[in-house]
């Protein structure tokens, strides 16, 4: 798991407030910065949310709907 994405995850979500979600694709695009390749970067991504789901830190969603755990399409949120 890359400690930067689950960090860059973390801050995004705290920033967005309770109740708020996030796409996974926005880390990505976060991380890879205006010029990269942001597509490349969403192993890691993956990777961050499925160590941070399963400690709890993490909840996932798809329309708002809670996930058990990644599986295609989902949203990013903090536990209620």
């Amino acid at each position: 798991m890359s400690d930067g994405a689950a960090a860059l995850i973390a801050q995004m979500l705290s920033g967005r407030g309770a109740g708020k979600t996030l796409c996974p694709s926005e880390v990505a695009r976060q991380i890879a910065g205006n010029d990269g390749d942001w597509r490349a970067r969403m192993t890691e991504i993956h990777e961050a949310v499925d160590a941070l789901a399963s400690a709890g830190v993490i909840e996932l969603s798809w329309k708002g709907r809670p996930l058990a755990q990644r599986d295609g399409p989902y949203r990013i949120g903090l536990p209620k």
